[in-house]
């Protein structure tokens, strides 16, 4: 009976169940990862390449377990007519990690190299991957409601931060066994080396994920209200979303062009630098040590900006490692080869923790509750269609290209000897790494086009990160300090299309940055024209001193300047009419002298007066009386037409209240009447059909 009660999904989890759920889902993707680093990375790789691949299979091998993820399409409908995501996930999960142990035995069962033997394993493969396709699908789902959305970023770094710790122990033991192996058998007997650490990594790692799994509760599924949607209309639910579509569109191109190269690192290095298994992995396990450094900076930094700009910065800085590939042969082994395989590994560490981590909150922050299955898996599916894909592609490349070269030398002649200076030399995967750099190059457009709730701008995040790497390295008393920003590609970043992903100055700087202020004015004992003066003043030195930059966002500008305003009143329990007013006229007179549309201003400060009352729990109504009021006074001072500038206030009102509530709208709708007389049935009707055209556009 306890054992049935295991496996029952629960409508509400207690404290204590949640977090046990997260330390086993901790220990469970431990055990993952430290299996993946020895079925994966240059390994598995190695092991094809015994087996008799060519560059095309092993494109193939790399796209089979993301191509198979198409058949998430038919597990939405079973996820959502079952309902027992955990009986789901771990009976498929367990099928999949025993497709591990016949592939490990390839080299006993049929004679090696040969077709046959690469034919297999291709297939074995390929059916784990459809078991595979079904558990994400319900995986994704189950892990959505279990993990608390204010600390997906930290959970998620931590998580992967340990887990890349037991990849590294495992990947090198797993390298370091296989290459002592080829040195103390005949030839023919080395391939069994790959064959005794796959049995050791599935019996030991594989089949321990599954068993941590079965003690993580699940929440009890929700469903949704009325008549159940059908198998085409979960699966286009995420489509009709205009901003999970762009995000899914992003995901499918992105995975695209950076798994037509990351497949062929470790054959690039195995073949054409003919570096040893045991380095190969051991440079993966430098990447990886960057990677749990700089986990510690991500995460936080995702909950604190947002994953979306978090992904804009390290998916730039991923693609400047895929260019720096093609300069580490010139055309062969030369000095600078070790030193850029390490900075490249380095790099790659930094970025890939970022990308990946963003990549996998950005898609549960934006994907509605109720439907969480039907959205995660359009996350999945398009980012695993892409990744399926660019290998392929990939592979067919590598091999059209590994007989073609380009080459662009200098020469100089004089009648005692003839110098050649070569420029550029292209050839083999060096073409591939390049196509991919222009790819990639190209999709980081697609960022902008997405919206995240409390997104930042990248200036912000790199501000932030001279003090956080500068930290995070003084803590490994064996590396030394560089300092982060001065080697981050800062004059690249700024000039790839899509990083300016959201306004010139961040919402959380503004909000604190008025916080701030209004708190010491206050304490000090100002009068109410005294504070709205001290806000202008201080505003403008920091525009002109270039701290914050006046973006073109205004209406955002000053709606969390006004937000983080009026949470001063909270700090200093002072009464909102000491503060709201004053905070709309200074805000407004500040922004004037950055060319701000003035009524835009005012209808952003309105907005954010009221979204912060309702933030620190004061009375909406006087909210609005006192934005009202602030906007008379700042129409007398800017010289504006007092009644145009009232009704931009009043919409500012209206449109924070709508997004709170029908009795927050009421509450404002009466206070609005009294004080202005506006018709706000006709601002409100304004506001939608704008809103209308917005989205017909």
């Amino acid at each position: 009976m306890p054992f049935i009660k295991l496996f029952q999904a629960k409508p509400t989890l207690s404290e204590q169940e949640t977090a046990q759920g997260l330390r086993m889902m901790t220990l469970e993707g431990m055990v993952s990862m430290g299996f993946f680093s020895i079925t994966t990375s240059g390994l598995l790789t190695a092991f094809a390449l015994a087996l008799g691949a060519n560059n095309f299979q092993i494109g193939v091998l790399a796209a089979i377990p993301f191509i198979t993820q198409l058949l998430q399409i038919p597990a939405i409908l079973l996820v959502e007519k079952v309902r027992r995501r955990k009986v789901i996930t771990l009976s498929t999960w367990l099928v999949a990690q025993l497709f591990w142990f016949p592939v490990a035995l390839i080299p006993i069962l049929i004679e090696t190299p040969g077709g046959s033997a690469i034919s297999l394993l291709l297939g074995l493969m390929a059916i784990r991957g459809v078991f595979a396709a079904v558990t994400n699908c319900s995986w994704n789902s189950w892990v959505r409601d279990l993990v608390p959305q204010q600390v997906l970023g930290r959970f998620f770094a931590r998580r992967l931060a340990l887990s890349v710790v037991v990849a590294a122990v495992f990947g090198v033991g797993a390298a370091l066994f296989t290459d002592y192996w080829r040195g103390q058998v005949p030839e023919g007997s080395a391939i069994f080396g790959f064959t005794y650490a796959l049995l050791f990594g599935a019996f030991f790692l594989g089949l321990a994920s599954p068993v941590f799994m079965s003690f993580m509760p699940e929440p009890l599924m929700q469903r949704t209200m009325g008549k159940q949607p059908s198998l085409w209309e979960i699966f286009t639910m995420p489509l009709k979303d205009r901003n999970f579509r762009q995000l899914m569109k992003f995901l499918l191109f992105w995975s695209f062009a950076l798994n037509m190269a990351v497949p062929f690192f470790a054959v690039y290095m195995l073949e054409r630098l003919g570096l040893p298994l045991s380095i190969v992995i051991g440079l993966s396990v430098l990447s990886q040590f960057f990677n749990i450094l700089f986990l510690r900076v991500w995460g936080p930094f995702a909950d604190r900006f947002g994953s979306k700009v978090i992904l804009s910065l390290c998916a730039s800085l991923y693609l400047l490692v895929i260019l720096g590939w093609t300069f580490t042969t010139m055309p062969e082994w030369y000095f600078l080869t070790a030193p850029l395989l390490i900075v490249l590994h380095i790099f790659a560490g930094i970025a890939s923790a970022g990308v990946s981590l963003a990549v996998g909150t950005i898609g549960f922050k934006l994907a509605p509750q109720k439907q969480s299955a039907s959205y995660l898996s359009g996350v999945s599916l398009a980012t695993n269609l892409g990744a399926g894909i660019g290998p392929l592609l990939g592979g067919f490349l590598a091999h059209f290209f590994s007989v073609r070269q380009l080459s662009l030398d200098f020469t100089w002649a004089d009648p005692d000897r003839i110098m050649n200076l070569g420029v550029v030399h292209v050839e083999g995967l060096d073409f591939l790494f390049l196509l991919t750099f222009i790819i990639g190059l190209i999709t980081l457009n697609m960022l902008a086009a997405i919206r995240e709730d409390g997104e930042v701008g990248r200036e912000v995040v790199l501000e932030e990160l001279r003090a956080q790497t500068r930290s995070a390295l003084r803590s490994v008393n064996f590396v030394p300090e560089p300092n982060f920003v001065r080697v981050f590609p800062l004059s690249f970043l700024k000039q790839v299309p899509g990083m300016d992903v959201a306004i010139g100055v961040t919402a959380y700087q503004l909000a604190d940055t008025a916080k701030t202020l209004m708190t010491a004015a206050l304490r000090s004992g100002r009068t109410a024209v005294k504070v709205a003066r001290e806000l202008q003043n201080e505003l403008t030195k920091l525009w002109e001193s270039g701290v914050l930059e006046p973006p073109e966002h205004d209406t955002e500008v000053a709606r969390q300047i006004a937000r983080g305003a009026l949470h001063a009143a909270d700090e200093t329990q002072a009464k909102i009419e000491k503060l709201a007013a004053p905070a709309i006229v200074g805000i407004a007179r500040a922004l004037d002298k950055t060319q701000v549309n003035p009524y835009d201003a005012l209808r952003g400060a309105a907005y954010g007066i009221v979204e912060g009352a309702s933030e620190i729990g004061a009375d909406l109504a006087r909210a609005a009386t006192e934005a009202i009021a602030g906007a008379r006074k700042t129409a007398q001072a800017l010289h504006l037409q007092e009644e145009l500038a009232i009704q931009q206030a009043a919409k500012g009102i209206l449109e924070a209240a709508q997004t709170l509530g029908s009795k927050a709208l009421s509450q404002v709708k009466e206070a609005l009447s009294q004080v202005s007389g506006i018709d706000t049935d006709t601002l409100i009707k304004e506001g939608d059909e704008k809103t209308g055209d917005d989205k017909t556009g």
